[in-house]
C-alpha cells in the first residue's frame, strides 16, 4: 500500500513547481489522455470566497439525486485524497499515484512540464473518468480564464461564487481584473450563475454573457431567501426561485454567509435540472441538509468552545467574525493566529481587532517557507487594540496550548495551511 508522501514525490519530479498562467500545457497533456475532463457532466465553480461550500451543498444534493458524483476542491486539508471526493468518499492514495502516473506518462521528453496543479488536475480527471463519475462537481484553484479547470466542454452550469481582492499578482490589481478572470469561465448556451452581492460587477457580468451567448442568472435579484434562523447547530430559510421554491430549508454549514451560499447552490442547481433530472424536492433538500465543508466555522470542540476556520483573505475574515459575533453575541474569545506571508495579514488582524477584541496568540505553519513568521505577525498586531498583550509562540501546538489555558472559547484561524496542520497533526483531539 503506497501512501501520499509517494504521491507529492511523483507530482513534484513530473512538474514545475510554479504558477504558470495558461492552457496550452493542460490542454496538450489532457488531448494526449483522452480528454478524460469530459466524460462526464460537469459543474465549474469559481470565485474568491465560497467555492468549496457551494460545491459542498451542490455535490451533495447530486450524490443525494442518485448520481455518482466527484468533488475536486484545493487545498485539502488533512490528505491529498480529499482533492477528489467520490460520493463524499476520499479516494486512496494508490488510486492517486496510478492516475498521477498515467498523467505523467504522456509529457513528452524535452517539452515544458505542466505546473503541480495541472498534473495533479489532470490526475484528478482521469481518476473521475476511471471511477464512473457522472456528474464532476470542480471547484478552480485560481481565477478561471487561464485556470487548469477550465478545460471542460460538457459543463451543466458554471457557478461564480463572490468576487474579491486576492491573488492579485495573477489576476490584476482592480476588482474588475479580478471579475473578469473569473466571469470568462461562461459558456455559451449555458447557464451562468453569479451570486450579484456586488453589485457593481452585475453590469460586467451580464454584458459577459451577452457577448459569450452564456445565460445568466443573477442569485440577488432573480431569488428570496427568507424566514432564516441562524444557530450554532445549523440553519433554516425558505428559498424561492424561478422553477424552486422550498419551504424550511435546513443545512449543517453554520454562519450567515452559509445561507448566501446555500442560496448559490440551489440557483445553480434549479438551472441544472434538465441535465440532471433525477434531482427531485426531497433530493436537494436531503443534499443541503447533509452537506459537509470542514475548516470552514467548524466547531471542533462545545467546552471549551474551539472553532476552526480558514478565511485567510478580508472577505473570509469579514465572514469569521459577523457570524461568531451573531451565534455568540456574548463570548469572549481568543484567536490563534497564523497566515502566508503574501495575505494581507495586517488588514485581517485589524478587522478582528475591530470586530472580537480577543486575546491574540500568533504563530507559523510549520514546514511552509510562505508562512509570515510569528515576529512578523506580532509587529503587524501592535498596530491594534487586543483584550490583553499578543503572544507570539514558534508552534500553533504552544499556541493552543496557551490559549485553551487562559479562555473557555478559542478560534484558531487565518489560514486553511494551519487549519490543514492542526487538523493532520490531531492537536485538538
Amino acid at each position: 500500500m503506497k501512501n501520499f508522501d509517494t504521491l507529492e514525490e511523483l507530482l513534484y519530479a513530473h512538474s514545475d513547481n510554479r504558477i504558470i498562467p495558461g492552457l496550452e500545457r493542460i490542454s496538450r497533456l489532457l488531448g494526449r489522455m483522452g480528454n478524460p475532463q469530459n466524460s462526464f457532466r460537469s459543474v465549474h465553480i469559481v470565485g474568491t470566497n465560497g467555492k468549496g461550500s457551494t460545491g459542498a451543498f451542490i455535490s451533495s444534493v447530486l450524490t443525494a439525486s442518485g448520481y455518482r458524483t466527484g468533488f475536486y476542491s484545493s487545498p485539502h486539508l488533512e490528505s491529498p485524497g480529499e482533492r477528489l471526493l467520490v460520493d463524499g468518499e476520499a479516494l486512496t492514495a494508490d488510486e492517486w499515484i496510478d492516475a498521477v502516473r498515467v498523467a505523467a506518462g504522456n509529457i513528452m521528453p524535452g517539452e515544458d512540464l505542466p505546473s503541480y496543479f495541472e498534473l495533479l488536475t489532470a490526475g484528478a480527471f482521469e481518476l473521475a473518468r476511471k471511477a464512473g463519475i457522472e456528474a464532476g462537481v470542480i471547484e478552480a484553484g485560481l481565477g478561471g480564464k487561464l485556470d487548469a479547470t477550465n478545460t471542460m466542454s460538457s459543463t451543466a452550469c458554471s457557478v461564480i461564487a463572490s468576487v474579491s481582492y486576492d491573488h492579485i499578482e495573477y489576476l490584476g490589481p482592480t476588482l474588475e481584473d479580478i471579475a473578469g478572470e473569473k466571469f470568462a469561465v461562461v459558456r455559451r448556451n449555458v447557464p451562468a450563475v453569479f451570486s450579484g452581492y456586488d453589485e457593481s460587477l452585475v453590469p460586467m457580468f451580464t454584458e459577459i454573457c451577452r457577448e459569450k451567448g452564456a445565460l445568466p442568472f443573477i442569485v440577488s435579484k432573480q431569488t428570496k431567501t427568507e424566514n432564516v434562523h441562524v444557530t450554532a447547530e445549523g440553519n433554516t430559510f425558505d428559498f424561492c426561485a424561478p422553477g424552486l421554491e422550498l419551504e424550511g430549508v435546513m443545512t449543517g454549514l453554520i454562519g450567515s454567509y452559509q445561507v448566501r451560499n446555500a442560496a448559490l447552490a440551489l440557483s445553480a442547481i434549479s438551472l441544472m435540472r434538465e441535465s440532471f433530472p433525477k434531482i427531485s424536492e426531497a433530493s436537494i433538500r436531503e443534499g443541503m441538509k447533509n452537506a459537509a465543508w470542514p475548516g470552514r466555522l467548524e466547531v471542533v470542540s462545545r467546552k471549551p468552545l474551539i472553532i476552526l476556520d480558514g478565511g485567510h483573505n478580508l472577505d473570509g475574515v469579514k465572514n469569521l467574525c459577523g457570524s461568531v459575533r451573531e451565534l455568540w453575541p456574548d463570548r469572549k474569545f481568543a484567536v490563534v493566529y497564523a497566515a502566508m506571508r503574501d495575505k494581507d495579514y495586517t488588514g485581517c488582524l485589524g478587522l478582528i481587532s475591530e470586530t472580537l477584541r480577543p486575546w491574540l496568540y500568533v504563530s507559523r505553519v510549520p514546514g511552509m517557507a510562505r508562512s509570515a513568521t510569528p515576529d512578523e505577525l506580532l509587529e503587524a498586531a501592535g498596530n491594534f487594540a487586543w483584550g490583553s498583550q499578543p503572544e507570539a509562540h514558534d508552534t500553533p501546538e504552544a499556541a493552543i496550548r496557551r490559549a485553551i489555558s487562559e479562555n473557555d472559547s478559542v478560534i484558531v484561524c487565518g489560514s486553511l495551511y494551519l487549519i490543514g496542520y492542526v487538523k493532520r497533526g490531531k492537536i485538538l483531539r
